[in-house]
Formats: structure tokens, sequence, C-alpha cells
């Protein structure tokens, strides 16, 4: 019984410095061991055995870690009040001086990122601190790197997650972002009026410009109508007093004369009363006689006696005092 007891002490014994000499660092862990007390180097990643009792560790964690700092109250280099919170990024590169270094790491981080916001915020006039952001963090990183480089860790980023600056300042930004939007309205609205005046006025010019092109080609084609026309008109013109002196070449006395016997006779016919009575009318009479004559002897006829032809005085043709015509 008591050896079965002993032999159980001993086995259990046994699995706890077993427990205690082998350790299991992930392959984003570093372990730090000591031995005595002094630090003799970084073990891992895997199965690392240990002295029980001699050798201690501490576990390091080299993923990326952030660090949130709370609302910080600055004062910008205009003496204007401003409320900055932000987030730090930072992974540690050396395990045995992160281990060795620094005792507590995020409290220390966060108490150097406070004064290091304060100095870097300092140094701005607020416009910039509200507007260039990329500026005020890479000023941020490079501050805080400085500092925590000693203790194995590097700063990787720094983000500005919001700026509250006082209610003065909000409210004169708010009138300021409002008078600005009114500005490039008018701006806009301006430039659209300008430009559609613009195209308008060019419209209007090319409507102009097309306009006379096309009374200039229509005056042409006019013209060119006109001028063929004209030479047409003048052609038939020719043909007509052409075939017209063919044909006279072809009559002779006694038929000029009869037909002018027959223009006399539609002039009287005319409802006209004027009369216009040729002073060739006795040679043509005298024609007519000499036709009757031919005529007469042909037939075996004595020739009838002529009618007398009066002379016509020139007063017939002249108008009376009272404006009204002379009959024949």
């Amino acid at each position: 019984m008591i050896i079965g007891i002993v032999i159980a002490v001993v086995a259990l014994v046994a699995l706890l410095l077993a427990s205690k000499s082998v350790k299991i660092a992930r392959e984003y862990q570093r372990l730090v061991l000591f031995r005595l007390g002094r630090a003799i180097g970084t073990r891992g990643p895997g199965i690392v055995f240990l002295n029980p009792a001699t050798d201690r560790t501490t576990l390091v964690d080299l993923r990326e870690q952030y660090l949130e700092v709370p609302h910080q109250t600055a004062i910008t280099k205009d003496n204007a009040p401003i409320s900055i919170d932000f987030i730090v990024f930072y992974k540690v590169v050396d395990p045995s001086m992160s281990v060795l270094a620094v005792g507590n790491f995020a409290g220390a981080a966060l108490n150097v990122a406070a004064t290091t916001l304060r100095s870097v915020v300092g140094d701005m006039p607020l416009d910039d601190v509200l507007s260039k952001r990329e500026a005020t963090n890479a000023a941020l990183r490079v501050r805080l790197d400085e500092v925590t480089e000693r203790w194995g860790v590097k700063v990787t980023n720094v983000e500005v997650r919001e700026v509250n600056p006082p209610p003065g300042v909000q409210e004169a930004m708010t009138r300021q972002m409002s008078a600005e939007r009114t500005r490039r309205a008018q701006v806009t609205e301006a430039e659209g009026s300008k430009s559609a005046a613009i195209l308008q006025a060019e419209g209007q010019q090319q409507a102009a410009v097309l306009a006379a092109e096309g009374q200039k080609q229509a005056n042409v084609l006019a013209a060119d109508g006109e001028r063929q026309a004209a030479l047409l008109r003048a052609q038939g013109y020719s043909s007509a007093l052409g075939t017209i002196f063919e044909v006279a070449k072809t009559l002779d006395e006694n038929t000029l004369a009869l037909q002018y016997l027959d223009t006399l006779r539609q002039i009287g016919m005319s409802p006209s009363t004027k009369f216009v009575i040729p002073m060739e009318v006795g040679s043509i009479v005298q024609g007519i006689r000499g036709l009757v004559a031919a005529q007469a002897q042909q037939g075996g006829r004595a020739p009838a006696p002529a009618p007398a032809v009066a002379t016509v005085p020139a007063e017939l043709d002249a108008p009376t005092a009272n404006g009204s015509d002379p009959a024949s």
C-alpha cells in the first residue's frame, strides 16, 4: 500500500516536471529565456525544452498590434484648442528588448503618444490640422518611432480618427462652407450663362452665314435662270424674225397691200375713238386700182373708176381743245 502511494507521488511529480520542461511556441510567438535570472536569448517557434529548476520564460507576440489613444486636447500654433483621438499600429521587432527595455509597453506607448500629439499639433495651425491629416499622421509616426525604437518596437502607422474643433470654430467653419458653396454655385451659374451665350452667338453666326450662302446661291441660280431665259427669248425672237423674213421674200406687192387693208379694217373695228390714217393711203389705193385693173383685163371687162382719195389733213390726228379725239 505504502509502495503504491510512493509510486503515484513520484509519477505525479514526474508529470509536473515534464510539463515544466517542455514549452511549445507558435509561429508568431517567441520565448525570451531567463536562466538563473539572466537573459540568454530567445527560443521558438516549435518545441522548447527547459530546465524547470533554473529556467524561466516570457512569451512575446510578434504580430502587429494597435493602441487606441483616447481624446487628447491640444493647442494649435494659432492658439486654438482642439480634441484629437488616433490609433497607433506597432509590432515587436526585437523580443528581448521589448521585455528587457520596458516594463509596460502599452502604458508607456499611450503616454508617449499623448505628449507627442501635443508637440506635433503645437507646431501646426488649425487649418493644417483639419485639412492635412496625412502630414499629421506622418509626423506622429516619426516621433513615436524615434521613442519606441529603443524598446525593440516598430511603429508601423498612425491614423488620426477624429478631430473636434471648439464650437465657435465649428460655427465659423459652417458659415465658411456655406459661403464657399454659394460662391461656387454663383460661379457655376455664371459659367453656364457664359457658355450658353457663347453657344447662342455661335449658332446665330452660323445661321447667318448659312442664310447668306443660301441667298447667294439663290441669287446665282436666279441670275443664271434669267440669263438662260433671255437667251432663249432672244433665240426665239431671232428664229421668228428669220421665219418672217423668209416668208416676206415670197410675197408680192398685192399681197402686202391686201394685208395692209386688212390691218386698217381691224383698226377701224376697234372701240377706240382715235383713228390713225397713214399718209401713204393714196399709194395704197393706187396699188389696189392697179390690182383691180389687172383682174378686169384678165376677165375682159373695163376697169371700174377709181375712188377719189381725199387728202387727210393733219388736224385729224391732233386732239381737240376739250381733250376729246375727233371721229373719222
